[in-house]
């Protein structure tokens, strides 16, 4: 994978999400060349909201899969940001949200039915991430990828350090080790999101590119526009836009 210079920008900071102020609204969406628009939720505060909703909106596999989810932390935080998914692609594309059919698009490795989600028919791009009891969303006229994590133990840091680049490592070394998660993650879901925006997902390798550990991130490729996205929480947020530049 290419890389490219940092550029100094962000972290940008998304829309808190309220599903009373968008069921039966409609939305501009984002138009081609600007910025992807983002969304956070917290499932925790939305719970109710979202669990009455969640039988009304979501399609049977998605309630299938938040069921199987072992931890209720993690089926609130499913099923908030599948629900949010949905509310919010009906009021961009003005229709309700159990008439939008999401699909997959095909791998850019193997042309097989897994690469990046989308919505049949339409160009709206979309992804969507959740950890932890957070939820994010973002909607782009173009491809995008989004990721969200909760910072990890340094124990599993140290573990996962193969997942870097060689000089995301010689970063990580320079800081002090009480530092070292937090850059740890910033870098993760950077990798994550570029990844998620091209469609191939962990099969890419997240070691090939160097996104960087600091406040700032690098692209990953002249087309691609990598930012921060402000979370909160312990955790932190990528987005990576295809700019077509």
């Amino acid at each position: 994978m290419p890389c490219a210079t940092a550029v100094p920008r962000g972290p940008v900071r998304a829309a808190v999400f309220d599903p009373a102020a968008v069921l039966g609204e409609r939305l501009a969406p984002p138009a081609a060349g600007a910025p992807a628009h983002l969304w956070l939720l917290d499932a925790g505060r939305l719970r109710a909201a979202t669990g009455l909703l969640a039988g009304e909106v979501l399609g049977a596999e998605e309630r299938g899969r938040a069921a199987a989810l072992r931890f209720p932390a993690d089926r609130d935080a499913y099923v908030a940001t599948h629900v949010g998914l949905r509310l919010l692609l009906g009021a961009y594309l003005g229709r309700s949200a159990r008439q939008v059919e999401l699909i997959r698009l095909p791998c850019p490795l193997c042309a097989g039915p897994h690469g990046r989600p989308a919505v049949a028919g339409d160009p709206l791009h979309y992804s969507l991430s959740h950890s932890e009891g957070l939820g994010l969303l973002a909607f782009a006229a173009a491809a995008v990828g989004v990721d969200l994590e909760s910072v990890p133990s340094a124990t599993a840091v140290r573990e996962a350090l193969d997942v870097l680049h060689p000089a995301e490592r010689a970063e990580l070394d320079r800081l002090p080790p009480t530092a070292r998660p937090a850059a740890f993650t910033r870098s993760w879901v950077r990798k994550e999101a570029y990844l998620k925006g091209l469609g191939v997902g962990l099969a890419g390798s997240p070691a090939d590119c160097w996104v960087g550990t600091g406040a700032v991130p690098a692209s990953p490729a002249a087309d691609w526009l990598l930012t921060d996205v402000a979370v909160g929480r312990g955790a932190a947020g990528a987005v990576a836009d295809a700019t077509g530049g």
